[in-house]
């Protein structure tokens, strides 16, 4: 008999938290927006005024129903990165700075993403 893992698989998702993405795929292509949630078990993302889902609220003693409205999880693969001084989408890549930092950066306008001095 096999042991088996509890251990839920994770996926390396190519964006981060506030990282500014353009949506590429689906009901939403061409918004630009900021990645609010990074759900790296299931590959997907949350970004801002993307992908509004519905929940209905029941009503709990004196307080009335209410419907939230708030964004819902989109597949990682329907965003791109995009670039503010360029206003376009491309892929990230890595590289390393000549004080040895890693630090992602743009490939078709190759503008730095993680620019944060080194302590």
């Amino acid at each position: 008999m096999m042991a088996t893992s509890n251990a839920k698989p994770t996926f390396k998702v190519h964006v981060k938290t506030g990282d500014t993405v353009q949506v590429i795929s689906g009901k939403y292509k061409g918004k630009v927006a900021k990645i609010l949630k990074v759900i790296p078990e299931k590959s997907q993302v949350v970004v801002e005024g993307v992908n509004m889902v519905t929940k209905h609220v029941k009503a709990q003693g004196e307080q009335p129903g209410r419907k939230d409205r708030k964004e819902g999880p989109i597949h990682s693969s329907k965003v791109m990165l995009y670039s503010e001084k360029q206003k376009t989408a491309s892929r990230a890549g890595i590289r390393i700075t000549e004080d040895g930092r890693k630090v992602r950066y743009l490939k078709k306008t190759d503008e730095v993403l993680d620019a944060k001095p080194k302590k």
